[in-house]
């Protein structure tokens, strides 16, 4: 929001309807005194243009999908499918049938609010596709966008950021559990092989002949013994097992922006 800011604090005071005035004005001293950076350039533009408004609903528009695809990762980790997660009290409510459920409100209501913040992103696009220079009555119509808009997502970022602090507890065990039992480590095998100076095409190969491997097997890398990870590569060696731990195939993407600790 400081970007649009920065292009759209623009004052048009002193514009007047149409064609600015015959009074002697000081414009850029009343945008100042108003708190905004500059002046526009052409009173037509100032009167006609509705850019400061698209350009802030836009904006809008794309962190209510951001909240959105939080809200949907929550919803989901909330089932008992997933069972990732559960929600408090104070971000969740009973079922009017089910005593048992808890409704994941809060991420509900963020995820259907962000329809209507894009309702407003295509009112305000149709409002000025087809209007002449200058003012038109038309240009009414920015202010319900506009002001919905910004109570819309002052309240949704509001919610979201006391779900994330407050209303949210995690089961480290199930998550734990969901990555234990499946190949998600496979690229960190390859990885292992490649710290042993093995090329990543000759590890990427054998990696994908281990996982061939173990399906027929019914295995996992963890099941395997290291005899017969040798069977595959000689490189391979017991410190193999730490480094397929779920947990510090975490620990150890220290790339800038990566999953590791030490960021």
């Amino acid at each position: 929001y400081k970007e649009v800011r920065s292009r759209v604090n623009i004052s048009p005071l002193g514009a007047a309807a149409l064609a600015g005035t015959k009074i002697k004005i000081d414009r850029h001293f009343t945008a100042a005194e108003l708190g905004f950076k500059k002046i526009y350039k052409n009173s037509i533009d100032a009167v006609s243009d509705r850019d400061f408004c698209i350009e802030f609903v836009s904006s809008s528009a794309l962190l209510m999908s951001h909240l959105s695809k939080i809200s949907e990762e929550i919803i989901l980790w909330v089932t008992d499918e997933f069972s990732f997660a559960k929600l408090t009290d104070k971000c969740a409510t009973g079922s009017s049938l089910m005593p048992q459920k808890k409704n994941p409100d809060v991420p509900e209501l963020i995820r259907g609010k962000t329809g209507r913040v894009y309702g407003h992103l295509q009112a305000l696009l149709t409002m000025v596709k087809g209007v002449p220079l200058s003012y038109n009555k038309d240009f009414q119509e920015d202010k319900e966008p506009i002001f919905d808009t910004a109570e819309t997502i002052s309240s949704c970022v509001e919610a979201m950021t006391i779900l994330i602090n407050e209303g949210i507890e995690f089961n480290k065990k199930n998550l734990s559990d969901s990555v234990e039992n499946d190949f998600s480590n496979a690229t960190d095998l390859a990885d292992y092989l490649v710290d042993k100076d093995v090329p990543f095409r000759t590890a990427y190969q054998v990696v994908g002949q281990m996982v061939k491997y173990c399906l027929e097997r019914k295995m996992l890398f963890k099941n395997l013994k290291i005899e017969e990870f040798k069977k595959f590569h000689p490189e391979f060696d017991e410190d193999v097992f730490v480094d397929l731990k779920p947990f510090n195939v975490v620990k150890s993407r220290n790339s800038e922006g990566g999953t590791g600790f030490l960021q």
